[in-house]
């Protein structure tokens, strides 16, 4: 008979805190550039229950899930389910997670704002990048709102 093991309040994959009490499918999904179909994936791929709680994966199943979230590609995802396909500076597929999801982001919005491509001068300037209407809507990026001043002197209305 196995020995039950303790429950985990946190566990730790591909650098990311997971809650013990989520179930694994649901989990995953805190990791940045995993989404849900990612995650059924990778449960699939490491052959766990993603209905199973985080905190009593045994050490062997957190070190197969870390190993697939690091090169999932490599174990056997799919390529058009990475998130970076055909990347711009060496033109091979990958799938970014965490900080060097973060960094490509930020280095592609640079390289817009450096070549001053449509996207690029409307992420300097702050405005919405994709085409959304602008009348009505973000006005955070417009400064603050002065109300309607009156005439020194002018009676109010009451």
């Amino acid at each position: 008979m196995a020995e039950k093991q303790e429950f985990r309040h946190l566990v730790r994959i591909s650098n990311t805190d997971l809650k013990g009490e989520k179930p694994i499918g649901y989990a995953l999904r805190n990791i940045k550039g995993i989404n849900f179909q990612f995650a059924n994936a990778i449960c699939s791929l490491a052959k766990i229950d993603k209905l199973k709680k985080t905190g009593e994966l045994s050490d062997e199943e957190i070190k197969r899930l870390d190993e697939i979230t690091k090169s999932p590609l490599e174990k056997g995802i799919p390529v058009w389910m990475a998130n970076r396909r055909r990347d711009y500076e060496d033109n091979k597929d990958k799938h970014l997670m965490t900080n060097d999801l973060i960094f490509s982001k930020d280095n592609d919005i640079k390289l817009m704002r450096k070549i001053k491509s449509y996207k690029g001068m409307r992420h300097s300037q702050g405005l919405p990048v994709r085409g959304q209407r602008t009348k009505a809507n973000f006005r955070k990026s417009k400064g603050k709102v002065m109300g309607v001043k009156r005439k020194p002197g002018a009676k109010s209305g009451k």
